[in-house]
């Protein structure tokens, strides 16, 4: 064991002398995480209505109008824009500009028509064969029907119970219940979403992708040590001493862990108190997925290192997987907005088991549980890289 460290040391004041092995794996991934975030938005305090602009026309200027307008103003979906134009002709033209998603025009006598049970009709400007035109007119639709049922029922109730319930009165209540219909759809998110804002959400991708990406591509300066220690001979005397194969592996793979390990955890820390991105969620779980990804890197950097003859053909073997593991793994773009068959090959990357695991806590609001079958995945890959190392190096000293 003392033999093991002693390597590890040896290699962890190598590396710390490189500064490269500092930008590679804390400033660029700060860097990219920022601009990246700085890209999605996810630092603007702006907050934009998603509702759908629709102008409104009243020229009918009723009591039944105005209640119209009011029940339109608090729709979820629409938003009325009011005193952009005074007549039909501004508001086909703000329509036909994509100023507006669609216009509505109260007609004069709308009201008188609608207490005379009589047929009332909007006017509608806009493409209804549009997913934005249709929307607005379901909205236009269904005020329209609770306001003449509204009318329909004040009329019966009077007609029923005379002064007790007069029109006015009933009529107000009418519309009032249309407010609290007796069914509602409420959609209801994971509480661990709700506690993220806006920018820390955007966040909760890019913060893991960079943090993973960079991890593989900062192996390039580990992988050049090992390449360094081969070429001159320095293995080959090591070897002749009581230190095992085994030893020399073992020492070379803790510190590249070691190294990586605590990337992981000042990546996560910066993302944490800096961008708010909710890791401490549930640490746990977290813990789990970075000791596992630690692993899975650091046995891919020892691979890299024995297969690496020379020093450029070192940096080559450690960009190559950060852009094709990191790529097809979702680093960058999130694996969710492809199809499954993208999906299902993505996850041949290890990169893509990670984010499952830190996406999993960050934006589904999931604990320790939902973190063991990526680790486990990536617990797999570290393994299946420790052999392959073992068994290059193993060769290629028989040569």
């Amino acid at each position: 064991m003392i033999r093991i460290f002693d390597i590890a040391s040896k290699d962890l004041l190598q590396l710390l002398r490189d500064r490269k092995i500092f930008m590679f794996l804390l400033i660029m991934p700060i860097a990219f995480t920022l601009l990246f975030g700085f890209a999605s938005g996810a630092f603007s305090r702006s907050t934009t209505d998603p509702r759908l602009p629709v102008g409104f026309l009243d020229e009918d200027h009723s009591r039944l109008s105005r209640s119209l307008h009011d029940l339109l103003a608090a729709s979820e979906v629409i938003r009325l824009e009011q005193g952009k134009a005074s007549t039909t002709a501004d508001l086909e033209n703000l329509v036909t500009g994509e100023k507006l998603a669609a216009a509505i025009i109260v007609p004069s006598g709308y009201g008188h028509k609608v207490l005379d049970g009589k047929p009332a009709k909007l006017t509608l400007i806009g493409d209804s064969g549009a997913t934005a035109g249709l929307s607005v007119e379901s909205e236009a639709l269904a005020a329209a029907i609770h306001l003449d049922s509204a009318v329909r029922t004040a009329m019966i109730m009077e007609q029923v119970a005379g002064d007790k319930a007069p029109f006015d009165y009933t009529y107000e209540q009418a519309l009032a219940a249309w407010q609290e219909p007796p069914i509602r759809v409420t959609e209801t998110t994971s509480s661990a979403i709700k506690k993220q804002a806006g920018g820390a959400q955007a966040l909760a991708h890019t913060s893991p992708g960079m943090m993973l990406q960079f991890a593989i591509a900062g192996l390039l300066t580990c992988a050049q040590i090992l390449v360094t220690e081969r070429r001159s001979r320095c293995l080959q005397r090591l070897l002749t001493t009581a230190t095992s194969r085994l030893h020399i592996l073992l020492g070379h793979f803790l510190a590249i862990f070691a190294l990586i390990f605590c990337q992981f955890l000042l990546l996560i820390s910066f993302g944490q108190f800096a961008l708010h991105v909710n890791y401490l969620s549930a640490p746990g779980a977290t813990l789990l997925v970075a000791f596992s990804a630690a692993l899975c890197i650091a046995a891919l950097g020892l691979l890299i290192g024995t297969l690496a003859k020379t020093e450029e053909q070192a940096i080559i073997f450690s960009l190559v997987p950060m852009f094709v593991l990191g790529g097809i793994g979702g680093s960058m773009v999130p694996l969710e907005v492809t199809g499954r068959t993208f999906q299902t090959i993505g996850h041949i990357s290890p990169v893509a088991w990670a984010m499952d695991g830190f996406k999993n806590i960050l934006l589904r609001g999931q604990g320790l549980e939902s973190a063991l079958l990526p680790s486990v995945a990536l617990v797999g890959y570290a393994a299946l890289f420790f052999v392959l190392a073992a068994r290059r190096l193993s060769t290629a000293e028989e040569k």
